[in-house]
């Protein structure tokens, strides 16, 4: 009976799997390279999580989330934070009606499927505070009403790393609700070169997956199996941030403040599900997990003054755990 579950599993996984590679496809006709960063999105769609995007000005950030958008032709809307705007401008408010002498509800822009917050760490903390209401509770209130957002409900949220004039750092509360954190680089020269040669022919970028198809594939992610040896690994490579010396990591202790959150895991998890159905399989691998990991856990680890004083970044500490913790 298990074997039989596990045929049809499989069956379902290569049924569906493959309008995810035609996404994939649609999104490269625009997007040039950053490969590993559209697989990490098309992760983020199969489990509802949001994304932060990380980048120099000018390496396509809000052309992705925009090609991702029209490729999946779903609702989409972007909001540029900028340090004067309030709450009342990305979640909506109630309006005076002189007709009707009563108050209308004028939904804002995040009543939409994709949703791109773009220079995130412009606005202030009382607009932060409304998307993350929106972000964790998949919900908005405006006055005395309380409106479910739609489904599916991603925020895709991007911020220049260079720039800290105007800018607020994010609460570690709502940064935790990113289910990844995505750096993007500068493209290769070659990467560059075909950049300029597609500036002559604009791609068309077709719908090609729908609002039920996606809620079909995030049904069959659910259901991808994972070893319990394997969701040892990944509580292991999670409690080895908090706990360093325990993993024979002492010299990890002195560069991090604090450990990752119980959401890490979660977030682990479900994107190694994902990563291992976008690649053909019913089951995880630990290859899967080794892909997720800096992108899951970069932005939940704290680290200390001593680390940023020697350069050690997040990706670094990650690495080094990857790399001691034994795999199964």
């Amino acid at each position: 009976m298990e074997t039989h579950n596990s045929m049809q599993l499989a069956q379902s996984v290569k049924e569906i799997n493959s309008k995810f590679d035609i996404l994939k496809r649609e999104i490269s006709k625009v997007i040039v390279g950053n490969e590993s960063i559209i697989t990490l999105s098309c992760i983020g769609i199969l489990t509802s999580g949001h994304i932060l995007l990380e980048g120099v000005p000018g390496v396509a950030k809000t052309t992705l989330i925009k090609t991702i958008s029209e490729a999946l032709g779903l609702s989409f809307s972007r909001v540029q934070f900028t340090p004067d705007l309030l709450p009342a401008d990305i979640v909506g408010t109630l309006v005076y009606n002189p007709k009707t002498y009563e108050f209308e509800t004028k939904k804002g822009p995040l009543f939409a499927n994709l949703v791109l917050a773009d220079e995130i760490n412009r606005s202030p903390a009382k607009v932060q505070a409304a998307l993350l209401e929106a972000m964790q509770e998949r919900q908005i209130t405006i006055g005395s009403k309380t409106y479910t957002l739609p489904d599916p409900f991603l925020v895709f949220a991007t911020q220049n790393p260079i720039e800290n004039e105007g800018t607020y750092q994010l609460p570690e509360a709502q940064v935790d609700r990113f289910m990844f954190k995505l750096l993007i680089s500068y493209p290769t020269l070659e990467q560059e070169k075909e950049i300029l040669r597609r500036l002559t022919s604009k791609p068309q970028v077709q719908a090609v997956l729908n609002q039920d198809e996606i809620i079909a594939a995030r049904k069959v992610v659910e259901q991808i199996h994972i070893d319990e040896r394997l969701i040892q690994y990944i509580l292991d490579v999670v409690f080895a941030t908090r706990d360093p010396q325990k993993y024979g990591l002492e010299k990890l202790h002195e560069f991090i403040q604090y450990g990752v959150s119980p959401r890490a895991t979660i977030t682990i998890v479900k994107a190694c599900k994902a990563y291992a159905f976008l690649q053909g399989r019913h089951f995880v691998i630990p290859e899967d997990i080794k892909f997720i990991a800096k992108s899951a856990l970069r932005h939940r680890l704290l680290l200390t003054y001593q680390a940023i004083a020697e350069d050690i970044t997040a990706d670094q500490i990650i690495q080094t755990i990857i790399d001691t913790v034994p795999v199964p």
